[in-house]
C-alpha cells in the first residue's frame, strides 16, 4: 500500500491514482445500492473527498478498498433516506392507477424465445431481479457477490457481524433464485401447448 502511504503524506498524484483504481468499484457500489445513475456519479466523487478529508484516520487495519467502500455505503445510504418521495417496490405489488390496482408490468424484459438465453438478456434480467431485494439484501449481496469483497470485508464495510452477512447473503440468494425461477416458469410455461 505504498500508493496509500504516499497519499497519506500529501501526495495528490498518488491519491489520484487510487481515484482512478477504485472509482468503478466505488460508483458501481453507489449505483447498486441507490439505482440511480446520477446519484452515484454524486455519491462517488463525495466518498473520494471524505476519504481525501480522512486519510490521516485511514488505519491500514483494514484494505484501502473496504474503508472506501464503507463511506460510499455510508454515503449511498444517507442519500436513501434523504430521498423521501421514493421507496423501494415489490415486484408482486400491484401498480396503483386511477382505475384501481392492475399487476405490475415486466413484459419488457421477457425477451423473445431467440435471446432468452442470450447474454444481455439474462444480464438485464438479473440486474432487475437485484434491484427488487430489499435494500439490506441488495447491499449484502452486491458487496458479496458482485464485488467479489469476502464476508469478513463485506461485515467491516456495512457495520454488520460475519453471522448478520451471511444470514442476509443467505436469504437474497434465496430470494433471487425464488424470483428468478418464478420468471424463467412463467415464461416457459406460456410456450408449451
Amino acid at each position: 500500500m505504498a500508493l496509500v502511504a504516499r497519499a497519506k503524506q500529501g501526495d495528490t498524484a498518488a491519491f489520484e491514482q487510487l481515484v482512478r483504481q477504485y472509482e468503478r468499484q466505488i460508483f458501481r457500489v453507489a449505483q447498486h445500492i441507490t439505482q440511480n445513475r446520477e446519484d452515484a456519479e454524486d455519491i462517488a466523487q463525495e466518498a473520494f473527498l471524505k476519504a481525501y478529508g480522512k486519510l490521516d484516520q485511514f488505519q491500514g487495519n483494514s484494505k484501502f478498498s473496504t474503508w472506501l467502500v464503507r463511506i460510499a455505503v455510508n454515503e449511498s445510504l444517507m442519500r436513501l433516506r434523504k430521498r423521501k418521495t421514493s421507496r423501494t417496490v415489490s415486484m408482486d405489488e400491484d401498480v396503483q392507477t386511477e382505475d384501481g390496482a392492475i399487476p405490475r408490468d415486466f413484459a419488457e424484459w421477457r425477451p423473445n424465445p431467440e435471446q432468452l438465453y442470450g447474454k444481455n438478456e439474462l444480464g438485464e434480467i438479473l440486474r432487475k431481479t437485484i434491484q427488487g431485494l430489499p435494500p439490506g439484501f441488495r447491499t449484502v449481496f452486491t458487496l458479496r457477490d458482485v464485488e467479489n469483497l469476502s464476508t469478513e470485508e463485506t461485515a467491516e464495510a456495512l457495520g454488520l457481524s460475519v453471522p448478520a452477512v451471511k444470514s442476509r447473503l443467505l436469504r437474497a440468494r434465496l430470494q433471487l433464485r425464488e424470483r428468478l425461477s418464478r420468471y424463467f416458469h412463467q415464461t416457459s410455461g406460456g410456450s408449451k401447448s
